[in-house]
């Protein structure tokens, strides 16, 4: 058995013996370092090919000795010996994990002659995302900043994507996306996708709620006899959901009274009659509201017979002004 002392000896003269020029031919020929590839978690084998003229053989990461023959010099229990035999010493690292990347060099003596051959190890790591913005919501017309930090090895490409009604469209191949001006068409769901190759994508998701005024979509005209049922329907886009109030020229209606049922569900409001009478044909206005604004649709309950034109818009307009100065004086009274 040789002495432990005597092999710092040999490991630190070693390094100059390595270098070329240093010890003529007791150098090994210079080749390419050989790569041994692991991703984070799993093992790595270090071998080295060696003949019956070795007499003495070491495993070193970078100048730390782990192993000297069978002796162990690296207290760290994930580092094993594998194989000491006449053609192979090898060993094997457990759990590796990103520190352990880097060079290992076996050292051989053969013929009081040492040499080297090394190895590099390369940990990779499967993408993941580490840093994502939260669920955001914003008005139309807002700039808004969504971030997406993803770490591995080698490093992922973050890619974003709007997950709209249309399909997953392309939006931008960076951490950061940027939107100026959102619009109403923007909302919905982003996606960000970690990539690296190493594992599959690492995925996650941002919800962004963009605000917007009320308007009103489907206000249509409606005919009904009298002693039956009528509906006047009126339907609203906005978020938030719009609240919706009727008016018949400037009295507000209350559910309820006189026959009348209001019903309002999501972006649908219904003004029912259960039993049309003369005085409850004329115009009916919808009124839709929510935080950033309202907007109104004139609606004309008719009888059979009845002339009217669902396309007049000087009446339509002309029903709207006269309805905001009815609210707009009662606002004044208030105050």
């Amino acid at each position: 058995m040789y002495h432990p002392a005597c092999w710092i000896i040999f490991t630190a003269t070693t390094a100059l013996l390595f270098i070329p020029g240093r010890h003529g031919d007791a150098t090994l020929p210079q080749r390419a370092m050989d790569n041994v590839t692991v991703q984070q978690g799993e093992s790595a084998t270090l071998r080295c090919t060696v003949d019956d003229r070795v007499t003495r053989v070491a495993w070193l990461n970078r100048s730390t000795i782990l192993y000297a023959g069978n002796d162990k010099w690296s207290i760290d229990n994930r580092v094993v010996i594998l194989s000491n035999t006449k053609t192979q010493y090898s060993i094997k690292i457990h759990n590796v994990d990103v520190y352990d990347e880097g060079p290992y060099t076996c050292s051989v003596q053969t013929d009081n002659h040492p040499k080297t051959s090394r190895v590099h190890l390369i940990v990779q790591v499967p993408p993941q995302i580490v840093n994502i913005s939260s669920d955001i919501t914003v008005n139309e017309g807002s700039s808004v900043t969504l971030m997406c930090l993803a770490f591995g090895r080698p490093e992922p490409t973050v890619t974003w994507r709007h997950l709209s009604g249309k399909g997953q469209g392309f939006v931008s191949e960076d951490e950061y996306l940027e939107i100026t001006g959102i619009t109403r068409e923007q909302s919905g769901e982003y996606e960000c996708s970690a990539v690296n190759d190493v594992a599959v994508p690492d995925v996650r998701k941002v919800k962004v709620t963009v605000n917007y005024p009320p308007y009103i979509s489907n206000a249509k005209n409606t005919g009904a006899s009298v002693g039956q049922k009528g509906i006047l329907q009126c339907e609203a886009s906005a978020v938030p959901v719009a609240e919706f109030q009727w008016f018949k020229e400037d009295t507000r209606l209350a559910n309820g009274l006189e026959g009348v049922r209001i019903e309002s569900k999501g972006r649908l409001s219904t003004l029912t009659f259960f039993n049309v009478s003369e005085k409850d044909y004329g115009n009916y206005t919808c009124v839709a509201t929510n935080k950033l604004g309202n907007t109104n649709a004139s609606i004309i309950l008719y009888g059979p017979g009845a002339v009217h034109d669902s396309g007049n818009a000087a009446s339509r307009a002309a029903a709207g002004l006269c309805l905001w100065a009815t609210l707009l004086a009662r606002l004044l009274l208030d105050f």
